[in-house]
């Protein structure tokens, strides 16, 4: 077992910010089309992290012509450039379902006060 946890931890990056659920985000991912490689963004809210180590992975949310758009992403990852953090929301729980629901202004959630 000691030698699966050593893998893992050689897998886990650390160069990412510490992002949490509620802040708004810019994924910037590597994307393979052909023999071509390049970065597609995906701008959101974070709206759940589950798992743990290097099996962690979190789910952004937008809307994109008015239609729902949610994507999931291992943190880990090294098809993942960077994540750049836009704003930070101010929320009450570890998963918001609830936006799903929501839609225009309702959609948006307050920014964390400093």
């Amino acid at each position: 077992m000691d030698t699966i946890r050593a893998i893992e931890q050689q897998q886990i990056r650390d160069d990412l910010p510490a992002f949490q659920v509620g802040d708004n985000v810019k994924v910037h991912y590597r994307v393979v089309e052909g023999t071509r490689e390049r970065v597609q963004v995906f701008q959101g809210v974070v709206i759940r992290r589950h798992g743990a180590s290097n099996r962690e992975t979190f789910t952004v949310r937008k809307i994109s012509f008015g239609v729902g758009v949610e994507r999931t992403f291992p943190v880990h990852s090294p098809k993942i450039a960077e994540v750049e953090i836009v704003g930070r929301g101010k929320v009450r729980r570890s998963k918001l379902y609830f936006l799903r629901d929501k839609i225009g202004k309702q959609a948006r959630l307050k920014e964390k006060k400093y």
